[in-house]
């Protein structure tokens, strides 16, 4: 998926824009990219977890929902706003669950995609690396009910996850 290996010194090398837009593949919040960014350089990828991490939860509703419209819907490809080539490709592995879905599914997918936007007023953000579109719907049958209070911040953490994930990628570490 990557084109070239990347480690922890190549990110805490960069300048501080390319490092930024490294970030940002990872993350679509541009005030987390630039917190993440400052805080370079890192002795060692946890460290740079645990920045990201809090980092992530110091952010505001605005920042999470920001980095939410750097993703496609699930099942679909497009994302909100414009993002890297490699953050769509991230975006179809870590969905490649639903690439199998029934037609059904699929139906049913788009359908609650739109219920759970017009609901809560974002998209429906899961880590749906290593899920099948069926998990997936579960997922999101069981996270319509919620109120939007309660379903903002489990949005939230799901992002955290796919954050995660992404940095690990970024940098080639499982």
């Amino acid at each position: 998926m990557q084109t070239a290996p990347h480690d922890l010194a190549w990110l805490n090398e960069l300048d501080a824009e390319e490092a930024r837009k490294e970030l940002l593949k990872c993350c679509g919040a541009t005030r987390w990219a630039a917190a993440v960014q400052q805080s370079r350089p890192y002795r060692n990828v946890e460290d740079l977890l645990a920045r990201a991490n809090d980092v992530w939860w110091s952010l505001t509703a605005s920042d999470w929902l920001e980095a939410f419209r750097s993703h496609p819907k699930i099942g679909e490809k497009k994302a909100a706003q414009p993002v890297a080539a490699q953050s769509q490709q991230w975006s179809a592995h870590e969905q490649r669950g639903v690439q199998d879905a029934t037609p059904e599914a699929v139906n049913k997918l788009a359908r609650l995609n739109c219920e759970y936007e017009e609901k809560f007023g974002f998209i429906f953000i899961v880590c749906a690396t290593g899920k099948s579109s069926d998990e997936i719907l579960a997922l999101l049958e069981e996270r319509l009910q919620n109120d939007p209070i309660a379903e903002l911040p489990i949005a939230a953490a799901e992002q955290a996850k796919i954050t995660e994930l992404r940095l690990r990628t970024l940098l080639e570490h499982s």
